[in-house]
């Protein structure tokens, strides 16, 4: 893996976080295009860039537009992933359950261009690390495969010195499916749930922060956001894949709807990118 020294500049971070930070928080967004081809390779190398408009934090009113190009590495070995699934461990695969310790993770954005949190501190690089319980439950690669996703996680803050920000709970339920013209979907539905100190990052304003139009308040644990997400992509050639995604966050009936920094209830998130795959072994995955 590249030295820390090497870095990308992101637009809206407080500075720019390592290569391996960012494969990292980006979960090896280039490996979501090579599930359901069979069989997969032990492992894979190649490059992915995209461009996303992404809601600032749930209930913002104002997008952060992104843009990457980044190299990737997945390896799909018996007990150490690093694929779309998790980058870290899996400790426990059966044909209905599998259990995972891994890392996912979003990008920040500057208080400076967050009209809402002006003045407030920026919204750092987070860092999520921790277990995950997958359950099947059931279909098959052509009709399609429903699943349920249970991940408890901690949250750091990469640009505050991995500062430790709080758990969150994100239950998904999804359904994923190949069509026999090679088009590849997904859908899900979830919710993203934080304790006091996960969303005092998000949503407390203290007296000192407070302005005319920004009044104190005092964040909440419990319900964050309902997330409804879609993932599309097809392959141009046998290296060569675009894909689209979009996810829509709904702040209604969440623990901190009354926070002042909440301005909209709904928000989307989308992008669009191509993924290109320059190596890959002769061995199969370890599935």
């Amino acid at each position: 893996m590249p030295s820390s020294s090497h870095t990308v500049t992101v637009p809206g971070s407080r500075r720019p976080p390592t290569l391996p930070t960012l494969l990292a928080l980006l979960t090896l967004p280039g490996a979501l295009l090579a599930q359901g081809r069979t069989p997969q390779p032990l492992w894979e190398v190649g490059g992915v860039a995209f461009g996303v408009s992404q809601q600032a934090y749930p209930g913002a009113d104002q997008q952060v537009q992104r843009a990457l190009a980044l190299p990737y590495v997945i390896y799909r070995g018996r007990y150490l992933r690093a694929d779309s699934e998790t980058a870290g461990l899996r400790a426990l695969k059966t044909p209905r359950y599998e259990l995972d310790i891994g890392v996912a993770g979003s990008f920040g954005s500057s208080s400076s261009r967050i009209e809402a949190r002006r003045g407030m501190p920026s919204l750092g690089t987070l860092v999520e690390f921790g277990p995950r319980l997958k359950v099947n439950l059931g279909g098959t690669p052509a009709s399609g495969r429903w699943r349920l996703d249970v991940p408890l996680r901690g949250v750091f803050d990469l640009s505050d010195s991995a500062e430790h920000r709080g758990m969150s709970f994100e239950p998904r339920l999804s359904f994923d499916r190949r069509t026999a013209a090679g088009w590849r979907y997904s859908v899900g539905l979830g919710a993203l749930i934080a304790d006091r100190r996960l969303a005092d990052t998000f949503y407390t304003v203290s007296p000192a922060q407070a302005t005319a139009t920004r009044g104190a308040y005092e964040a909440k644990s419990g319900l964050v956001a309902w997330r409804a997400s879609a993932f599309l992509s097809t392959d141009l050639t046998r290296d060569l894949t675009a894909f689209g995604f979009l996810r829509v966050d709904s702040v209604a009936g969440a623990a901190n709807r009354d926070s002042p920094l909440v301005r909209r209830t709904t928000g989307a998130s989308a992008g669009l990118g191509l993924s290109y795959t320059w190596l890959r072994s002769a061995s199969p995955a370890v599935d």
